[in-house]
């Protein structure tokens, strides 16, 4: 990563992806939406869009605007394009939640926020799309964990396009027959597709070469790797695609849906070899906060993939369909990116103050710029919390999880704290925080070193 150019507005998704996760937990600590509100209630379907494009979703692209340009090893197609798209993506998501503050009669009718929502949302994930798809196709090669952001961009278009439908057809701009019936039957796929797809495969491919870039491990190249890839791509196809088929067919995606999950499952157990192999091989003995705290976030997805099939074995899945979302999205999803962020946000800001002073002034190492001990009670609580949450809605305590959702948004809070320290430079000594021709940082946006 020396030399590596710094992508100017990853900080300001970072910025805009915390200020929604803080905003969702603050809702379920509030108890609007789930499990207070039924799952397609405007006030869940408000949360569940915080989360996934607020914060998970800004997560995402503000990490691979950085790193995709490492995994392809050419520099990103175009900088410029990056804030449009935030701009896009943030009004859209506003007009989202007014659209389905419409849908639950809370503002009049007259506005057509939905469709608004829909044109903003669709142009700012295509320039997010076109951005890295033209980064891509500029590289000789793409390796195995670029590979798997491909087969995220194509679920990201897969969920852009169908949540389009929905809000078109939800605030009558559209009124064709088979995107009605696809309204209707199709919320499942779209998850599937957004959660699945486009969040989980993306994670999984970044988590490849974060976790062996940080722990010292050798780049993994194994037939699990692959196997993992081509299995995640095939559970994609089947359960959006045949989905889709099925509901225009009017036969139901239930089957598409459960044979898409079988092989997801297996992908998953073939990336967990593949984690369990990069800890084991690591060069790094004693590894940082971030690679210990992604542990706790591997953890959560493997206790979500023993989760599912209990709950299949049992008939309950479709009941605890809530539990199972909250414990992906906020224990493997949510964890394993605010422990990399921990991570990201140090390097790019020793990398933007320090990179172009190495060799010239003494320097700090990237690892004094933040204070591992102070931040680690706070992903241990975020941890537990989110965990306890977990456990309240599958034996349906909604005021446990609201207790539990408290204490997450504590942690959330103190983590935050932390990642402010470290572009400050708070934890670096006085003595070396800034020698001559360093730049500080600034919060939201970043030098070009």
């Amino acid at each position: 990563m020396i030399g590596a150019s710094l992508s100017r507005w990853t900080m300001s998704y970072f910025a805009a992806a915390l200020v929604a996760l803080v905003a969702a937990e603050i809702m379920m600590v509030a108890g609007y939406g789930f499990p207070a509100a039924s799952i397609g209630a405007p006030e869940t379907l408000i949360l569940v869009h915080v989360v996934a494009i607020g914060w998970l979703s800004l997560l995402m692209c503000g990490a691979l605007l950085q790193f995709l340009p490492v995994l392809v090893a050419k520099p990103l197609y175009s900088d410029a394009l990056a804030l449009p798209a935030l701009v896009a993506l943030v009004a859209g998501l506003a007009a989202l939640i007014l659209g389905f503050l419409q849908l639950g009669g809370r503002i009049a009718p007259g506005v057509p926020f939905l469709a608004i929502a829909a044109i903003l949302l669709i142009a700012g994930f295509a320039l997010i799309v076109w951005n890295l798809a033209r980064t891509m196709a500029a590289a000789k090669t793409i390796p195995l964990p670029a590979r798997f952001v491909l087969v995220g961009l194509a679920g990201l278009a897969l969920t852009a396009a169908l949540g389009a439908t929905f809000a078109l057809t939800l605030g009558g701009t559209v009124t064709s027959g088979p995107l009605l019936t696809l309204t209707v039957a199709g919320l499942p796929i779209h998850v599937v597709a957004g959660l699945g797809g486009w969040l989980n495969i993306t994670a999984v491919g970044v988590s490849y070469r974060l976790l062996a870039m940080f722990m010292l491990a050798p780049e993994l190249e194994r037939r699990t790797t692959s196997g993992a890839l081509y299995l995640g791509a095939a559970a994609l196809g089947v359960a959006v695609a045949g989905g889709i088929l099925m509901v225009l067919l009017e036969a139901g995606p239930s089957l598409a849906l459960l044979a898409g999950l079988a092989l997801g499952l297996v992908a998953l157990a073939l990336y967990g070899f593949d984690a369990g192999h990069l800890y084991r091989a690591r060069k790094r003995p004693k590894i940082e906060l971030n690679s210990r705290m992604a542990a706790f976030a591997l953890a959560s997805l493997a206790a979500s993939v023993a989760l599912v099939v209990i709950l299949l074995a049992l008939g309950r899945l479709g009941d605890q369909t809530g539990a199972v979302v909250y414990l992906v999205a906020f224990g493997w999803l949510s964890g394993l990116g605010l422990a990399q962020l921990y991570k990201i946000v140090a390097f790019m800001t020793w990398l933007e103050c320090y990179g172009p002073v190495l060799g010239k002034a003494p320097t700090p190492r990237v690892q004094d710029l933040v204070t591992e001990t102070r931040a680690e009670k706070w992903f241990w609580l975020y941890f537990v919390a989110v965990w306890a949450g977990a456990a309240a809605l599958l034996a349906g305590f909604p005021l446990a999880f609201r207790f539990a959702a408290a204490l997450s948004l504590a942690a959330t809070i103190g983590i935050l704290a932390q990642l402010v320290r470290t572009r400050r430079l708070a934890d670096v000594k006085a003595a070396i925080r800034l020698p001559r021709g360093a730049q500080p940082p600034r919060l939201l946006m970043t030098h070009q070193p």
